[in-house]
């Protein structure tokens, strides 16, 4: 049974599997879209800096790309940015580029910063941003090199080369933050305004 209840389905601007299951979970049923936005290129013409900043500005720019095609719906948007120290990650291309991030982010701590919009017709009804701080032990090359094999292609998938929820749990010395924070989705804020709004049932 879903909690939903919203004249129109929900609909989520990702395809991120972390973030299906998150509402899933949550007992919402919802329709997964594709935001077909240019993130770098958007970033980049906002010639914002601070890690915050670009994840709320992607995070809106993704619920209302898709919600100017679903006219009522209600569409939330997503995006999570990787902060080290004032350096902003992206996601690793192949392997090389992995072991290269993990190089610099053993031994430190780090930011993940996830911000959450709800749009309906091009307008941001609602937006906020959760951050963890991260902290990698110190690992040797032959470390760095064994998780690399165990994990294959999906440290590709995420920024910092790991996805907490399966093997990248390894590289952890100590965290600080919300489950959901990290995953990608700060829920808890989200179903506060989706409860306040009554557009779910509990």
């Amino acid at each position: 049974m879903s909690l939903w209840r919203g004249k129109s389905p929900l609909i989520l601007a990702s395809q991120s599997s972390a973030r299906k299951m998150l509402l899933a979970n949550a007992g919402l049923d919802f329709e997964a879209v594709t935001a077909d936005i240019d993130e770098r290129g958007i970033q980049a013409a906002s010639k914002l800096s601070n890690p915050r900043e670009i994840a709320l500005l992607l995070a809106r720019e993704k619920a209302k790309a898709v919600s100017d095609c679903y006219p009522g719906h209600h569409v939330i948007g997503a995006d999570q940015t990787l902060a080290l120290g004032s350096r902003l990650l992206n996601k690793p291309a192949g392997r090389t580029q992995a072991l290269a991030q993990l190089r610099d982010l053993a031994g430190q701590t780090h930011e993940l910063n996830s911000a959450v919009a709800v749009a309906q017709d091009g307008r941001i009804l609602f937006e906020d941003i959760s951050v963890a701080r991260m902290t990698m032990r110190g690992m040797s090359e032959a470390e760095l090199s064994a998780y690399l094999d165990a994990a294959g292609d999906a440290v590709t998938s995420s920024v910092g080369a790991y996805q907490l929820e399966g093997l990248g749990i390894h590289l952890f010395e100590r965290i600080e933050g919300d489950h959901f924070t990290i995953l990608g989705l700060p829920l808890l804020p989200l179903l506060a305004y989706l409860r306040s709004e009554q557009l779910i049932a509990v």
